[in-house]
C-alpha cells in the first residue's frame, strides 16, 4: 500500500487575514481592542436576564497588538516575525513558538484565517 504524501505548509509562508466581522480600535499605549457585537438572539436573551454588555471588548497585550497591526492580508508570518523580532528583540524569544501559539489563538477564536502564499 502506497503512503499518502502529506502537503505540509511552512508556517512562515502563511498569510493571515483578519475576519471583517470584528471591529477593532487602537486605544491608549498602542493597544488594540477587538470589539465583538453581541446581538444574536441568544446574546440578547442573556443580556436581558444577566445585564451583560451589548459589546464584548478584548484588549490585546503589546505583542498581540503589534502582530494584529501587522496583519494586512499580504504579509506572511515570515515577514511579520522579522518585524516582531526587530521591534521587541530577545523578549519575544522563542519567537516562532510564541508567534505560532498566538496566531493559533487568533485563528481558533475566528479573528483571523490562514491563507497559503501564492508563489
Amino acid at each position: 500500500m502506497a503512503k499518502k504524501k502529506v502537503n505540509q505548509v511552512n508556517f512562515l509562508d502563511i498569510v493571515p487575514v483578519k475576519n471583517d466581522k470584528y471591529h477593532w480600535v487602537l486605544i491608549e499605549n498602542d493597544i488594540i481592542q477587538i470589539q465583538i457585537d453581541r446581538n444574536s438572539w441568544l446574546d440578547k436573551a442573556v443580556r436581558l436576564f444577566f445585564k451583560t454588555p451589548a459589546m464584548m471588548k478584548i484588549d490585546l497585550d503589546k505583542y498581540g497588538s503589534f502582530i494584529w497591526q501587522e496583519i494586512d492580508g499580504v504579509k506572511d508570518f515570515g515577514v511579520i516575525s522579522e518585524g516582531f523580532r526587530a521591534t521587541f528583540g530577545e523578549e519575544v524569544e522563542p519567537l516562532y513558538q510564541r508567534l505560532g501559539a498566538y496566531a493559533n489563538i487568533l485563528r481558533n477564536n475566528n479573528f483571523i484565517k490562514f491563507e497559503k502564499k501564492l508563489l
